[in-house]
């Protein structure tokens, strides 16, 4: 298939790269032109405008956009909108706000366009591992982009198949992607996935905080733990094992203090809607609310376990730590 990628930052540009790389055509356009000439090296189709990237699209032109969410994915929706013929779909693969997305279907709809938000899981590992995408949109072009989303998602991989899988046929949740529903429900699944990431994150950061502490020798017991030999080992048949815990084993290969992260830890939004959307419905997320007020509390007293957040973040998604 042939289609525009638009932003080509940590996740577009890799993205852009495993689809061309599985045989689909990329016409690849940024504000940042040393960034298309990049992509352009490795296959695809560099356009200068929005509007030259339109004209170099077959119809239904497709256009998936991954941008920052916020004010800047509206203003390219509109600009989309502006150049695109009727049939075209504009594809939101950037965390968007869910409720932004219903908004925006409505706006495309009444152009005769389509949208489909795409909720997006990989960071900067996704190039090789693949990407796990929670998708949103009217079932007749998600069908249709379906080849799409099936080069860019893990595949069945090693993980253990469920007794559903083995009986069903083309099950594509077991291949790394699932069409959720209608308009906002990938980018609202994948908000509640970031939300339950963040607690995973923390319980991790404070279980290796209180290893680190038994160090302290005012304790009746001290222990001088090897935290690197820890994460390695717990990597290996533990309940806990993760990719979060993967991350945390090469940090702390790296640097056990991890000196480079000061452990200022920013949030980008999806922990603050999880909770929104859980005061909506009534629903008591005591552990999700605790870690992301614990970020909020890194930014004024910082500790090793937010170092150990910053690292996690650092290493699955190029996040960098908050400004002093």
């Amino acid at each position: 298939m042939k289609l525009g990628m638009i932003g080509l930052g940590r996740m577009g540009g890799n993205m852009a790269r495993r689809l061309i790389a599985g045989g689909h055509e990329v016409v690849a356009y940024d504000r940042d032109a040393a960034a298309v000439a990049a992509l352009a090296k490795d296959g695809a189709e560099g356009a200068a405008s929005l509007d030259e990237l339109a004209g170099k699209l077959p119809s239904p032109a497709i256009f998936w956009v991954m941008l920052p969410a916020g004010k800047i994915t509206d203003s390219v929706m509109r600009e989309i909108a502006d150049v695109a013929k009727p049939g075209a779909i504009v594809i939101d693969g950037g965390n968007s706000f869910w409720k932004h997305d219903i908004e925006r279907s409505k706006y495309l709809a009444e152009r005769d366009m389509h949208f489909v938000d795409v909720g997006v899981s990989g960071g900067v590992w996704g190039l090789t591992r693949g990407y796990c995408m929670m998708i949103g949109g009217p079932k007749e072009q998600v069908d249709l982009l379906d080849p799409l989303f099936a080069t860019l998602a893990p595949g069945i991989g090693t993980v253990e198949r469920t007794k559903r899988s083995q009986s069903a046929h083309q099950w594509k949740a077991e291949h790394g992607y699932v069409h959720c529903g209608p308009a906002g429900s990938g980018h609202f699944t994948k908000m509640i996935h970031n939300g339950i990431e963040y607690g995973m994150m923390q319980a991790y950061a404070e279980g290796f905080d209180i290893l680190r502490g038994r160090a302290n020798e005012e304790l009746d017991t001290s222990y001088d733990l090897n935290l690197s030999d820890i994460a390695e080992v717990w990597r290996r048949g533990s309940v806990i094992s993760s990719w979060l815990l993967d991350l945390i084993s090469i940090a702390l290969a790296d640097d056990q203090s991890l000196s480079k992260f000061s452990g200022r830890v920013a949030d980008s939004g999806e922990g603050r809607w999880t909770i929104d959307a859980a005061m909506e419905e009534s629903v008591p997320v005591d552990v999700l609310a605790a870690s992301l007020f614990a970020r909020y509390r890194s930014r004024v007293e910082e500790s090793y376990a937010d170092q150990m957040l910053s690292a996690m973040r650092f290493g699955f998604g190029g996040h960098v730590e908050m400004p002093q």
